[in-house]
């Protein structure tokens, strides 16, 4: 199996303050041959005004990541944890038993662009649990940096659940390579700018699903931003 699920496929949702793009059925938005992707169950693509946000609300049971693409989002939660994700940042959250958190931009003037992202986890009913770390645009142009994983290793933020998260800047300086492994499934998202991924233009908000041994080569003729995700 290989697809490509176009950017303009996707839910939208538009709430005045926010403009929300759904990969996956999330809220308003049904579609059940779009429920996920194995254990990766949600990408929304967020713009939120300035000033305005998601006030306290409840999770439970989901590996929450942030990821954020223009300006700053706010974040505070029942854990006592407050901080601000800045382009670079990868913020996991696992809500676990259960968790309140809220969710602002950070600037009164300018809008805030970011991926919300949740995974299923492989247990149920784990302690929730907060990490935010940072990666620079030079350790991700045209190489593949593991951002999330199951074991935290190089540096990246742990999930629970076994998947491995990529984030990569590819330029025109060279071609990109990603080779899947035999058992595993590949979700691309591009986050921003457009790839060429094996000859097919893929846009901003386009993704690429696959669970064939093939090949990927990514090619950029400026600098698309891309996460792909390696799940179980």
């Amino acid at each position: 199996m290989k697809s490509i699920r176009r950017s303009e496929a996707r839910g939208l949702g538009e709430h005045g303050w926010l403009s929300s793009r759904h990969t996956f059925s999330f809220s308003g938005y049904y579609d059940p041959e779009h429920m996920g992707f194995r254990s990766l169950r949600v990408i929304n693509e967020d713009q939120v005004a300035p000033g305005r946000g998601f006030g306290t609300h409840p999770h439970r049971n989901m590996e929450i990541i942030s990821y954020v693409l223009e300006g700053a989002l706010e974040h505070a939660d029942s854990m006592g944890t407050g901080s601000v994700i800045r382009p670079g940042d990868v913020q996991r959250m696992s809500a676990g038993t259960g968790v309140t958190h809220s969710e602002y931009n950070h600037s009164k003037t300018e809008p805030v662009h970011f991926l919300q992202i949740w995974i299923v986890p492989e247990e149920q009913g784990i302690k929730p649990s907060y990490e935010q770390k940072s990666f620079s645009d030079e350790s991700k142009r045209d190489q593949l940096r593991l951002v999330a994983s199951n074991d935290g290793r190089d540096g990246s933020v742990l999930v629970h659940q076994d998947v491995s998260m990529y984030a990569s800047l590819v330029s025109s300086e060279k071609a990109l390579s990603y080779q899947p492994k035999a058992g595993r499934h590949t979700w691309l998202h591009v986050a921003k700018g457009e790839i060429t991924l094996n000859g097919e233009l893929l846009r901003a908000g386009d993704a690429y699903a696959t669970d064939e041994e093939e090949a990927l080569r990514l090619e950029s003729d400026a600098q698309g931003e891309v996460l792909i995700f390696d799940l179980a």
